[in-house]
């Protein structure tokens, strides 16, 4: 069976962004795009169709094939049972926050801690030119070459699904990947390398060195991406947060655990979930 790109669909202004990726997505995959409301049993209908949906991204993403689904019951539940048989599943964000942050709903942050396929988030207001760098004039232009895809990895336990998937991205959007890694300051004392700048630069030196030979393969079985190593001192969340202020997608992993672990999703990926404005995909991997 043909996996789809599916998107959830509520009537909500984010929902309606997320719809508009998927179909974007589902062009790139040249995959069928699934749209999908499910409506708890007793609640009113929501606002705008996926009918009526389906027909306008028709008429906007010309050679897209859309399909529809419709289901009564738990939104978390079904759309998790949709996102497992999907080839991934976009669903959107509230936006941001007072604080900076997304308004990342329950249902989202349950169907991301639970899929066992990848996710992404789409905040509200999201524009197809929002992905890409400005035209020559610098009007923002959905023509214009794509941002870089920015993917968050642990060196510690890289994941080949997680790597493939952004490696994969970079090369259906022809545009280079921007592989970030956070890590600090080896243990022993409270500032174990402070005020010595000789042994600062060589445990920069050996974590960048980690990080390009763990790549060395990838570069091999995707020549034509490339690829811009950024190894830096700081916490995970905070390095990837800064690095992914001008992405097209960022891409971080989530560790499938087994047991009930209710909706934790590691605080890297939540930090990132709630802090950067472009849309995430949570991949997760053994």
């Amino acid at each position: 069976m043909t996996r789809t790109v599916t998107a959830g669909l509520d009537g909500s202004p984010e929902s309606r962004a997320a719809v508009e990726w998927a179909a974007r997505e589902a062009q790139l995959r040249r995959l069928p795009l699934k749209i999908v409301n499910v409506r708890e049993p007793g609640a009113a209908e929501s606002a705008g169709s996926p009918v009526e949906a389906a027909e306008g991204v028709r008429l906007r993403h010309p050679g897209v094939e859309v399909v529809t689904d419709r289901f009564t019951g738990d939104p978390s539940e079904a759309l998790t049972e949709a996102a497992d048989a999907a080839e991934l599943t976009v669903l959107g964000s509230h936006g941001l926050g007072t604080v900076g942050g997304f308004l990342l709903g329950s249902v989202s942050l349950a169907v991301i801690a639970r899929a066992e396929r990848p996710v992404v988030l789409v905040r509200a207001g999201e524009q197809a030119a929002d992905e890409h760098r400005p035209d020559p004039t610098g009007v923002p232009s959905a023509g214009a070459p794509f941002l870089p895809v920015v993917l968050g990895l642990d060196t510690g336990a890289p994941d080949d699904t997680l790597l493939e998937f952004a490696f994969d991205a970079a090369a259906r959007r022809d545009t280079a990947l921007r592989v970030v890694h956070g890590w600090n300051e080896p243990h022993g004392s409270v500032h174990p390398l402070q005020g010595d700048a000789g042994a600062q630069a060589a445990h920069a030196r050996g974590q960048a060195a980690v990080l390009t030979e763990l790549l060395r393969p990838w570069l091999q079985k995707f020549p034509d991406v490339q690829v811009i190593e950024a190894s830096r001192c700081g916490s995970a969340a905070r390095v990837l947060v800064g690095a992914a202020r001008d992405a097209a997608l960022v891409v971080v992993g989530r560790k499938v655990r087994t047991g009930p672990v209710g909706t934790r999703v590691g605080h890297v990926t939540h930090a990132v979930l709630h802090h950067v404005e472009a849309p995430v995909a949570v991949v997760p991997h053994a």
